[in-house]
């Protein structure tokens, strides 16, 4: 791990107040989190470009994001990136009970149920609060993408009644593409906003999920 190791020292030298650099010493978590966005769409890009050379050197970027705000919450006396990389060794042994244990899960979706339980328990646990089965899904994500998670994660949970219906299936995964982009292009002639729309759409659908979860376990 020595180019880790190095890497944490380059980044050290750059937020060195003395002789740093002018640019880096000036960024902050809120600053530096469009960055670390975009690393990852280029990752997301470069994967689905098949270039595995490209993969290489984005992955590298957003290592560089990682490594960037662990600095920051080191200065500020928060953590650092020892920390960060402890949590999730410990959280990924923790949600694998059937590696690290003697849990039985047989297939990748009896582990999915799994892994989204151990969250919920874990959530409780600390005492979050809100929802324990949507609690922690972020408010950025795209709404294309907060929306299947929302629906995903509800209907593990046994909240499949208040999924909407589905009036007519696409048949290829093309067709789905051509009629979201039908409905984007006829929300754009009356003037809407399509991800607006579906992001309050997301937020109805949440708020549901939650006054439903609130009533079962009252």
């Amino acid at each position: 791990m020595e180019a880790v190791e190095r890497l944490v020292a380059i980044m050290a030298r750059l937020r060195d107040p003395e002789g740093g650099c002018p640019w880096d010493l000036e960024q902050s978590f809120a600053s530096i989190a469009p960055f670390t966005l975009e690393e990852a769409y280029e990752v997301d890009d470069a994967i689905q470009r098949g270039d595995l050379r490209a993969l290489r050197e984005e992955l590298g970027d957003l290592l560089l994001q990682v490594v960037f705000h662990a600095r920051m919450a080191q200065e500020e006396g928060h953590f650092d990136l020892e920390e960060v990389a402890q949590g999730i060794c410990e959280k990924l042994v923790r949600r694998h009970p059937h590696v690290f244990g003697d849990a039985e899960i047989r297939t990748a979706e009896e582990q999915s149920r799994s892994w989204e339980e151990i969250k919920s328990r874990e959530r409780r646990a600390r005492g979050a609060q809100g929802s324990a089965i949507l609690g922690d899904l972020p408010l950025a994500l795209p709404a294309l993408s907060r929306a299947a998670k929302l629906q995903r994660r509800a209907e593990r949970a046994g909240f499949a009644e208040r999924l909407p219906a589905v009036q007519e299936l696409p048949g290829s995964e093309p067709e789905l593409g051509d009629r979201l982009f039908a409905l984007v292009e006829a929300a754009r002639r009356k003037g809407l906003d399509a991800e607006q729309a579906l992001r309050r759409a997301n937020a109805r659908f949440a708020a549901a999920v939650r006054s439903e979860e609130k009533r079962r376990g009252a």
